[in-house]
């Protein structure tokens, strides 16, 4: 029993050494994140910045840290907690001590691994058990100012306004009206330092967050190419009694073969009337021929999303009145794009677009143009509540036209990095045009 007990120590040691060690993320260096730590206390100032972790992995996806944690830090150790002090421009690291089995099944975190606090950049990493001791040594020295995420978290595929309307349609049902993990840690922090002041941190994280630094940059092109190929080959998986999600497994293989995590979100691929249903996301029906396929999809690479929608017909080629309506919804696009550069706002793209098609004499059936939405860490990104675009947001724009008496709906969309003049179209390896898309389709083999 002795010799079996002192084989698994060995082996739980070794384990652990291997599991443990702590690296910059792929595309990512660790400069990144201590340069957006230091931007963000320069931009508080005072108080101390308190930031959490996910509390572990839920159901059956890969885990995914928390996107305002992860931003921070690049560390995917669960239930951690980040410390920042911009009176000092430190930064501490607090993690759950595991158990020898915990490390045997899951590996072990950045307390295992003693370059940890050197290779995260960080003042000092120790046990969350020691946090709350750490906070009463600072109280005497520290402003009573306590800077948490008082607003909604957001996720890979939920924007912080979305996080909170679905709490909110949850709660409809009075038995599923508790409070959310981010409003528990907010009303712990008041109960346990009722003499702190707690501020939102939340507006000053999105500042930072909307622009996109360089090796995020990098890091989306390669993701719209990818995302671009997968949706390429769903569009060639594509045929007259094929189920919606043979193109889902389509895509979702050259996304897991490229390095993508999966999806930024359910991928929504709706034929004949699923076409009209915007987040329809079942994906079991059968396409049938002379209908369209509407495909949204992108794909989840390094904590960064990608956003494509694409409308083909399930046949190979447009009948008469779906090019008609194809045509408006990608001269609109077009022409948003067109308008798309720094200190532009929503209201200047709609009276561009109205221009253009006026210029080009295009019935544009309603359709207005717009700025869409930002996309990041979450595939609807946080964003300021008065959008003006700047160099370095990246923004997804999605006009579509949607006709539920007909079956028929159309919906194209790109994901875009504004540039210093304009924009680069990150998802521009799929094609939109008519003649690419039938020309692509005719490569079909079935």
């Amino acid at each position: 029993m002795k010799k079996k007990a002192l084989f698994i120590a060995v082996l739980v040691g070794l384990l652990s050494a291997l599991m443990a060690q702590v690296q910059a993320p792929a595309g990512y260096s660790a400069a990144e994140f201590e340069r957006r730590r230091l931007a963000l206390m320069e931009a508080t100032g005072n108080g101390l910045i308190i930031l959490l972790a996910s509390p572990g992995n839920s159901g059956a996806g890969h885990f995914r840290q928390d996107n305002d944690f992860y931003y921070f830090t690049g560390c995917e150790d669960a239930n951690a907690i980040l410390v920042m002090i911009p009176a000092t421009k430190d930064s501490y690291l607090f993690v759950p001590q595991k158990t020898d089995r915990e490390k045997m099944m899951e590996g072990g975190n950045s307390l295992d691994d003693p370059e940890a606090r050197e290779k995260l950049r960080l003042k000092a990493i120790y046990p969350v058990s020691y946090f709350d001791e750490f906070l009463s040594r600072l109280s005497g020295r520290q402003d009573q100012v306590i800077y948490l995420r008082l607003s909604p978290e957001d996720s890979v595929g939920e924007a912080r306004s979305e996080t909170a309307l679905f709490q909110a349609r949850r709660a409809r049902n009075p038995y599923n009206a508790q409070l959310s993990l981010n409003q528990f840690r907010a009303e712990r922090f008041r109960q346990l330092y009722p003499a702190a002041e707690l501020k939102d941190i939340t507006p000053r994280i999105d500042a930072l967050r909307m622009i996109k630094t360089p090796e995020e940059i990098a890091i989306l092109r390669q993701n719209g190419r990818i995302s671009a190929e997968a949706v390429k080959k769903a569009m060639l998986a594509s045929r007259p009694g094929a189920f919606e999600y043979e193109l889902e497994a389509a895509a979702v293989e050259v996304l897991l073969r490229n390095g993508c995590r999966g999806p930024a979100y359910p991928p929504i691929i709706g034929s004949g009337p699923n076409t009209c249903i915007l987040h329809y996301e079942k994906n079991n029906r059968a396409m049938q021929a002379g209908e369209l396929v509407l495909m949204d999809f992108g794909g989840d690479l390094n904590y960064l999303t990608m956003d494509i929608t694409r409308t083909w017909p399930v046949s190979g080629k447009f009948s008469e009145e779906q090019k008609r309506i194809y045509r408006a919804v990608l001269e609109v696009q077009k022409a948003c794009l067109e308008a798309f550069r720094p200190g532009v706002s929503g209201r200047d793209v709609q009276e561009y677009v109205a221009r253009r098609m006026k210029e080009k004499g295009i019935d544009p059936l309603g359709l207005r143009g717009g700025l869409g939405h930002l996309v990041g860490m979450s595939v609807h990104d946080v964003q300021a509540p008065e959008l003006v675009l700047k160099e370095g947001m990246v923004m997804a724009i999605e006009p579509g036209l949607y006709y539920p008496e007909k079956n028929l709906g159309i919906r194209i969309e790109d994901t875009v990095l504004i540039t210093r003049d304009g924009c680069e179209v990150l998802t521009a390896g799929v094609p939109k045009e008519i003649d690419e898309i039938e020309a692509l389709l005719a490569r079909r083999k079935f």
